[in-house]
């Protein structure tokens, strides 16, 4: 039976509780750790207590900022604010980003409908989304949530929701990857792509 001094034990068990970190590597990112010169080590311990403590939700959007302001995209003036991109995390901020084709603004819900694991309406910010619908401002909801149950959903839901607004409720279109072979699509993918198919 292997033994650890019950201060690694209780490290390797912290970092085994982050998403997609099992037993192994978190031993294995304990011992790094316990490797590194002691001020490195509380380098990388006051930066994840500095990020707790400053990070917060952008009081319009919902993305994450630092302090109490609006994040870089709500307070730019070069978006569109008559476009609103509504997303289920704020990692899926950064992937819209990274295309640098979209110029609007984004609404954060911090997850997706799910059902299954009591995961509501009341959970997820859907009321400031409504709320920054009402104002008048909005023209279109792009609804950007993945392409799987919870996520088609969740887009349906919103969409019923925001019907009384009269604003335009768009879908992003998902099919055959760039690059992508036709033959190794499935059945989903190839329909979602048909009916996506826009003029050339």
């Amino acid at each position: 039976m292997e033994y650890f001094p019950p201060a690694l034990e209780k490290m390797v068990e912290q970092f085994a509780r982050l998403p997609g970190i099992g037993h192994k590597t978190a031993q294995r990112l304990a011992f790094f750790v316990l490797s590194l010169p002691e001020n490195e080590v509380e380098q990388f311990a006051q930066a994840i207590l500095e990020a707790k403590r400053s990070i917060a939700l952008c009081p319009v959007c919902q993305n994450l900022t630092e302090g109490e302001g609006l994040c870089p995209i709500c307070a730019s003036e070069k978006r569109d604010g008559s476009v609103v991109c509504v997303v289920a995390d704020p990692k899926d901020v950064i992937a819209m980003e990274r295309a640098r084709e979209y110029h609007g603004t984004y609404h954060v819900l911090h997850g997706v409908l799910s059902p299954m694991n009591g995961v509501g309406p009341d959970d997820l910010y859907i009321k400031s989304l409504l709320d920054r619908v009402a104002q008048g401002e909005i023209q279109e909801v792009i609804m950007a949530t993945n392409p799987d149950t919870e996520g088609e959903a969740t887009a349906m839901y919103l969409s019923r929701m925001l019907k009384p607004f009269g604003v335009k409720v768009t879908r992003l279109a998902y099919g055959v990857p760039v690059g992508g072979h036709l033959e190794y699509a499935d059945d989903a993918t190839l329909m979602r792509a048909l009916e996506g198919r826009r003029e050339m």
